[in-house]
């Protein structure tokens, strides 16, 4: 499966990809905002990932879509974006992404993450997305505010990453098609 926008490549991950994998997520910048990544994170880690995601894309029922980005004017794994723990009867899913330090500022995040909505709303019949971002994870909550989530509460201590073994507060958000659908007309009109 593939999905494209003006300057990325969303596809399924490779084999060839760990190196990249692991050099991204092993900046400490980045691993520090992953609930799950250790650090350091090794190459090992990486194909041990990778092995994991090709096994559960086999699956004949998923419950997760993991896609690699890609800029289609390099031609190599730049970060990830995925929907998890996807409920078909309650029409729910967790949003989860991250980018290569090289890549951040560039709205590169914001062009996969119109390309994944469009995908969860329109290919997989989703009514509600949710993610979370650590509290001091400031660019990623503006991001998720700027594509439509609300806001919809605050953990205290919720989570603990396992980079730096922080607990961190979190905030949750919620987008629902309908919303997403009114967000997207928004856009649409303030565009031309």
């Amino acid at each position: 499966m593939k999905l494209t926008t003006p300057r990325l490549i969303l596809r399924a991950l490779r084999k060839s990809d760990a190196a990249y994998i692991a050099k991204y997520i092993g900046d400490r910048e980045i691993s520090r905002n992953l609930l799950v990544v250790p650090h350091p994170y090794t190459l090992k880690d990486a194909r041990e990932f990778l092995a994991r995601c090709a096994e559960k894309a086999r699956q004949r029922k998923r419950d997760n879509y993991i896609f690699a980005l890609e800029l289609k004017s390099e031609r190599h794994y730049i970060g990830q974006i995925g929907i998890r723990e996807i409920n078909d009867f309650n029409g729910t899913a967790t949003l989860g992404y991250w980018l290569g330090r090289p890549y951040h500022r560039q709205g590169l995040m914001s062009e996969a993450l119109a390309a994944i909505l469009k995908f969860a709303f329109s290919k997989l019949k989703l009514r509600r997305l949710n993610v979370t971002a650590f509290a001091e994870n400031r660019a990623s909550n503006a991001l998720i505010k700027k594509i439509g989530f609300t806001h919809e509460g605050f953990a205290r201590k919720s989570a603990r990453d396992r980079a730096t073994d922080t607990i961190h507060d979190e905030h949750c958000y919620g987008l629902l098609k309908t919303d997403w659908l009114k967000h997207r007309a928004a856009a649409r009109r303030a565009a031309h």
